[in-house]
C-alpha cells in the first residue's frame, strides 16, 4: 500500500522512488516495503556489501582459522575490529593452554593488491600470504580466503591456490567468493557464504570421512545452534539454557566455532535456527542434503526464548524434556523477574526507533514490549520480504517503516517521531546522540550479553542507562534538538 501523504519524508521529494521503501505496519494485511533492490542513484544508503555480509557477518566469527582477505589493504578493514564476536578460544581461557589458536580477532590478514598484481593476477601472492600465515600460526584448524571486488575482477583461481595450500599444510583450505559488487546489500553474502561452506564441507567430508562424527559418538539430543554470531558472549547464556533442557550443542555455526566442529553440522538431530535472514540458506540445504530439520526460534527476550525452549522440547517429544523446559522458565524467570519490573516502571511508555540490518526489528518488538516501550519506527538495511512480514506481525498498527534508509531519512525520522532512545548501529550512533536522542548499540551491544532470559536484563539496564543518562538535560535545557 502507498504511504500516506502525511507520512512521506521531506528529504525525500527529490527522489520520490525512495517512498516505495517507505510502509506502516498493518497486522491484518501486511505492508511489504519495497526491498532487497538495488540502491537508487543519488541514495546516499548505509548498505554494506557482500563481502562484508559473508566475511564480516559469517566467517568471521569461525575462531579457529586463519582467515585471508584476499584484495586491496582497505577491504580488511571488514575483517578486524567491526564486531564483538568473541571466542572461547584463547589461551587463557583453559590452564596449561600455551598455543592462542583463536585468531578471528587477533590478525589481519591480507595480501594486500596492488596495480601491478591486478595487471598481472595475484594468485602467487595469495598462496605465499597463506603459507606464511600458516607458519606463524601453525596450530590453526585451516584456512578461509575470501575474494572481494579486485581479486574478483581480475579473476584469480583462489580454488587452485586453496587445493596447493591444503596439500602442502594438510588442513582444510576453504574459498569464499563473494565480491562487494556482486549483490545489492550484504544480505547476498551470507546467502554466499552458506551455500559455498556447505558444499565444500559436503566434499571435504567425502573424501576425509574422519571428520564426521562415528555413528558411537552421536547423541539422541544432539543439536546446533545455527545463526548465532556469539556478539558479547551470547553464547555463554545460550548454551547451558540447552543444555539444562538435556540437548548436546554440538556445534555453533559459526560463533567462536572450530572448523572441525562445523564438519558436523550434517550429524546433529535438530538445528536451532537463530539468525533467520543470515542462515536459513544453510538449514534448508543441510535438511535437503542430509535429512537434519531445523526450528525457527528467537532468543531474546523472556516470551520468546521460553517459547524456544518449548520448541525444541516439542520436537524431541519427551516428556522429560518437556518438564524440564517448564522448569528452567519458572527459575530463569524467578530470577529476572525483579530486575526486569524495575526497568519496566521505569521504561514503560517510553518511545524507541529501531534501526538494525534486519532480523532484530521483530526480534525486538516483544522485549519493547515486556518493557512497556512503544516502538514508534523502524528500520532495516538487508531485510526481505518475510522480514517484514514478522515486523509487520509482531508491531502495533501504524509503525512507521523505512527500508535500507539513508542519514537524511533518519535524521528526519528522530525529529518527527521523536523517540526517548535509538537502538542503532556502530555508524549511525553519534549522529543520533548530537540530537539529543540516547542509543544503545543494537548490532554488537553496549555491555552484553543481550541474549535469553539474563541477557534480557543486560539490555534493560543498558536502555534505562541511555535513556536516564544526566547528560541529556543539559542537551535538552538548551533546545538543541
Amino acid at each position: 500500500m502507498a504511504i500516506p501523504e502525511e507520512y512521506k519524508l521531506k528529504c525525500d521529494i527529490t527522489i520520490p522512488e525512495r517512498y516505495m521503501h517507505h510502509a506502516l505496519t498493518n497486522r491484518k494485511e501486511p505492508n511489504i516495503p519495497a526491498n532487497n533492490i538495488k540502491t537508487i542513484p543519488g541514495d546516499m544508503t548505509e548498505r554494506g556489501c557482500a563481502f562484508a555480509g559473508c566475511r564480516g557477518v559469517i566467517g568471521g566469527p569461525i575462531g579457529d582459522c586463519i582467515q585471508v582477505v584476499h584484495s586491496p589493504a582497505g577491504c580488511a578493514w571488514y575483517q578486524w575490529g567491526t564486531r564483538r564476536n568473541l571466542s572461547a578460544i584463547y589461551s587463557w581461557a583453559g590452564p596449561g593452554v600455551l598455543c592462542n589458536d583463536s585468531h578471528n580477532r587477533r590478525h589481519a590478514i591480507s595480501t594486500d593488491l596492488q596495480e601491478k598484481d591486478v595487471v598481472f593476477g595475484g594468485t602467487e601472492k595469495l598462496e605465499k600470504a597463506c603459507l606464511e600465515a600458516w607458519r606463524l600460526v601453525p596450530g590453526a584448524g585451516g584456512i578461509l580466503i575470501f575474494t572481494t571486488c579486485t581479486s574478483g575482477l581480475i579473476g584469480d583461481d583462489c580454488h587452485a591456490v586453496a587445493r596447493r595450500v591444503q596439500k602442502e599444510i594438510g588442513k582444510p583450505v576453504f574459498v569464499f567468493d563473494s565480491p562487494g559488487f556482486c549483490g545489492v546489500s550484504q544480505s547476498i553474502g551470507h546467502h554466499h557464504f552458506n551455500i559455498q561452506f556447505y558444499e565444500q564441507i559436503t566434499e571435504y567430508r567425502e573424501k576425509h570421512p574422519e571428520a564426521c562424527m562415528n555413528e558411537e559418538e552421536k547423541g539422541p539430543y544432539d543439536i546446533a545452534i545455527v545463526g548465532d554470531f556469539n556478539m558479547d558472549w551470547d553464547l555463554a547464556y545460550i548454551k547451558p539454557l540447552f543444555e539444562k533442557l538435556g540437548c548436546r550443542v554440538v556445534l555453533v555455526f559459526t560463533g567462536g566455532e572450530r572448523l572441525e566442529n562445523l564438519m558436523k553440522l550434517p550429524d546433529v538431530k535438530l538445528n536451532v535456527l537463530h539468525c533467520q535472514r543470515s542462515c536459513t540458506y544453510i538449514s534448508k540445504l543441510l535438511v535437503e542434503g542430509f535429512e537434519v530439520p531445523y526450528v525457527n526460534v528467537s532468543l531474546f527476550g523472556l516470551e520468546q526464548t521460553a517459547e524456544a525452549l518449548r520448541k525444541v522440547a516439542a520436537f524431541f517429544g519427551s516428556e522429560d524434556m518437556k518438564q524440564k523446559a517448564e522448569q528452567i522458565i519458572e527459575q530463569e524467570l524467578k530470577v529476572v523477574s525483579p530486575a526486569i519490573d524495575f526497568y519496566r516502571e521505569k521504561l514503560s511508555g517510553k518511545r524507541v526507533g529501531i534501526y538494525v540490518g534486519g532480523p532484530r526489528v521483530w526480534h525486538w518488538q516483544k522485549l519493547m514490549h515486556e518493557l512497556g516501550m512503544k516502538v514508534v519506527f523502524g528500520m532495516c538495511t538487508f531485510a526481505h520480504d518475510d522480514d517484514y512480514e514478522k515486523i509487520n506481525a509482531r508491531a502495533e498498527d501504524g509503525v512507521f517503516l523505512v527500508d535500507s534508509p539513508n542519514e537524511f531519512e533518519i535524521e528526519e525520522c528522530l525529529e518527527r517521531f521523536k523517540p526517548d532512545l535509538f537502538l542503532t548501529g556502530l555508524k549511525e550512533k553519534y549522529l543520533c546522540r548530537k540530537f539529543g536522542v540516547p542509543t544503545v548499540n543494537s548490532h554488537s551491544y553496549e555491555k552484553g550479553p543481550y541474549a535469553c532470559f539474563r541477557g534480557m536484563v543486560n539490555f534493560a539496564r543498558d536502555i534505562y542507562q541511555g535513556v536516564y543518562a544526566p547528560v541529556w538535560k543539559f542537551v535538552r535545557d538548551n533546545d538543541f534538538i
